[in-house]
């Protein structure tokens, strides 16, 4: 196809390609579903209410805005809320490995993120990692992972086997110096106190 040259004719081809790109994301629709029971919640953090509990294996459609690691669906019957990107997988992936690995990282997750929800919260700093502890929503849907325990055990060696290891490596033993006891810190005084010492 030749495109004629006239400055008005670019510019509108550029327009038409330009809006095709933009509506094409739109047009095709991700469908998620859950992997484990979760929670639609009304704002992108834990801390945020629940709209609607899902169960395992929920369906859900993808929509386009995402917050860290959290992203807003909509579900069959309509209701659109926010969920973790953890919480989520495409309907094809399987397997509770693949599930206890998500799980994992959604807590790890969970664990860099509480502090700038918080502050988001307050309309303080915000701050892109914190520290926090374990949730009582965390504590309620753990679960242990007992093949990886029976895959950790299996891998324990002992001494014998340590030294086994030594020699078929050829490893020689070292001694090695202890490293120096460090000074204790010396004391920091303090400008408000008042008392002799002693």
């Amino acid at each position: 196809m030749r495109i004629p040259r006239h400055p008005f004719t670019y510019t509108l081809v550029v327009l038409v390609m330009l809006t095709a790109l933009a509506s094409g994301p739109a047009l095709a629709q991700e469908v998620l579903v859950t992997k484990r029971a979760s929670a639609l919640r009304d704002g992108p953090a834990d801390s945020a209410a629940t709209l609607v509990a899902l169960p395992a294996q929920t369906p859900l459609t993808r929509l386009p805005t995402r917050q860290g690691p959290w992203i807003q669906v909509k579900t069959a019957a309509g209701a659109s809320g926010w969920i973790h990107l953890f919480d989520v997988g495409s309907p094809t992936e399987q397997g509770t490995v693949a599930s206890a690995a998500t799980g994992a990282l959604r807590g790890l997750s969970n664990l860099f993120n509480r502090g700038s929800a918080q502050n988001q919260n307050t309309g303080g700093p915000t701050a892109t990692v914190g520290i926090r502890g374990l949730g009582a929503e965390d504590i309620a849907n753990a679960q242990p992972n007992m093949a990886a325990l029976t895959q950790a055990e299996g891998q324990r060696q002992d001494a014998a086997q340590a030294r086994r290891f030594a020699t078929d490596a050829s490893l020689a033993a070292r001694a090695v110096d202890p490293l120096p006891v460090p000074a204790p810190p010396a004391p920091v005084p303090n400008p408000n106190f008042k008392g002799a010492l002693p």
